[in-house]
């Protein structure tokens, strides 16, 4: 009892006056202070041996029953990032275009004052003097190197905040929105040199990314237009005098519509009609178009707005060909998602029937295979939460901000895409066409 109550006395950590000749209670003080002393330590050790058991166990998969090591690395989400993560993931999957990026001298490595620094950025410093292509360089850089199992990519969102306005604060934005801001100052930075070299000159210098492959947007041609950059025909006919106007217009992207047949489909196995396929949103977007009252083509030869019609053809298509499925559209009052699961090939899209001048390709220009899918979960473009889904090395990967899962084949064709990258075949293998 006495035990008990002198206990009850440490733990409310009061003081006892009048101790006892020999010290008893302060010699009970001082033991029970060791015994948590020891099991605080004890506690602590385990807490980070099983920290460490979970991180090892996070980096090390099982493939074909062997242990390997995962060396794919997550992104920090830093407050509604999702939509930059699961892009980000993405791009640093199509080799080609990450390798380019992966490879350029370091800021650093800079004559002048700077030389043999790192320079890092923080919000606090109101440096204008930003890269871009640098952090995003370093990002890359980090999401493959296989050391951390979540990597924090704090000083890009913060040059971002720098030269994209729009994606300032910490709400939720469009994934397809911020890929095209960043591709577009990617390229923009390139073409005005960077580290002091012109990246034009470099990009010459790369036999696989050569004069032949140019698609120029605003100027010179860069690794971004040398592998996204396509160009669209646009004919355009005038219905009352038949007249024909063509013009070309260079592409990064291309944006589908959900054919509104389609738009009330909210699974893949509902039963009531046909389901919608990515052959159906290409279809849709190159069919011949009658324009409506609110697009009267200016007819030259009438000297008036007349009504026509309006098909594309493709011209030229990317090394990457990147297909945007527009989810989100406006009603009277909010943007709605359309919710439609549409199916996608994973080997084998073939885009030979879109071809302008399809006579002029070889057998395997046209063939394309999936690269990764951006997928938006939830029901609004201001809300939800984004992933990307992305194939390394012969296996597919799931990118969920800091998590990252090895996957297959069968959950990924599952997936209710928002953006597709499929990249160009270069060898001959046997598989199914689209």
């Amino acid at each position: 009892a006495q035990n008990t109550s002198l206990s009850f006395l440490y733990r409310c950590d009061d003081f006892v006056v009048n101790d006892t000749k020999l010290g008893l209670v302060q010699k009970v003080r001082e033991h029970l202070q060791n015994l948590e002393n020891s099991a605080f330590t004890s506690d602590r050790h385990r807490k980070r041996k099983l920290l460490e058991n979970s991180s090892l166990n996070s980096k090390l998969l099982k493939v074909n029953g062997s242990t390997t090591a995962l060396c794919a690395t997550g992104l920090r989400n830093l407050g509604n990032t999702c939509f930059m993560n699961a892009i980000l993931q993405s791009l640093s999957n199509i080799q080609q275009f990450c390798c380019y990026f992966k490879e350029l001298p370091a800021v650093e490595l800079r004559n002048g004052k700077t030389a043999g620094r790192r320079t890092y950025h923080t919000r606090s410093q109101g440096d204008n003097n930003v890269s871009l292509v640098e952090e995003f360089r370093k990002t890359l850089c980090a999401l493959w190197q296989g050391s951390q199992t979540a990597f924090s990519p704090e000083s890009l969102f913060y040059v971002v905040w720098k030269i994209m306005p729009n994606f300032r604060g910490y709400q939720q934005q469009d994934a397809h929105e911020f890929m095209r801001y960043l591709l577009d100052h990617l390229h923009l930075e390139l073409q005005g040199g960077f580290n002091g070299v012109s990246r034009s000159v470099i990009l010459q210098e790369n036999s696989s990314l050569s004069a032949s492959n140019k698609c120029c947007i605003n100027g010179a041609s860069t690794v971004v237009t040398a592998i996204f950059g396509g160009i669209l025909q646009n004919e355009v006919n005038c219905l009352i005098c038949g007249t024909e106007s063509r013009k070309f217009d260079p592409f990064l992207d291309l944006s589908l519509d959900i054919p509104s047949q389609f738009r009330n489909k909210r699974t893949k196995n509902q039963e009531n009609g046909p389901m919608c396929t990515l052959r159906d949103c290409l279809r849709s977007f190159t069919d011949l178009e009658e324009l409506d009252e609110t697009e009267l083509y200016m007819c030259h030869k009438c000297k008036k707005k007349q009504k026509s019609t309006k098909k594309f053809w493709i011209q030229k298509l990317p090394k990457v060909l990147c297909l945007h499925l527009k989810r989100f559209h406006w009603t009277a009052y909010l943007r709605n998602k359309v919710d439609t699961y549409v199916e996608f090939p994973l080997r084998g899209l073939d885009m030979k029937c879109y071809l302008l001048e399809p006579e002029n390709s070889g057998p395997e220009s046209c063939l394309y295979d999936l690269a990764a899918v951006v997928v938006h979960h939830g029901s609004g473009v201001g809300s939800g939460h984004y992933t990307a889904y992305a194939a390394h090395e012969g296996r597919w990967f799931h990118f969920n901000d800091s998590t990252v899962t090895l996957t297959d084949e069968e959950t990924v064709v599952k997936a209710k895409a928002y953006i597709l990258f499929y990249v160009e075949r270069q060898a001959k293998s046997g598989s199914d066409k689209l």
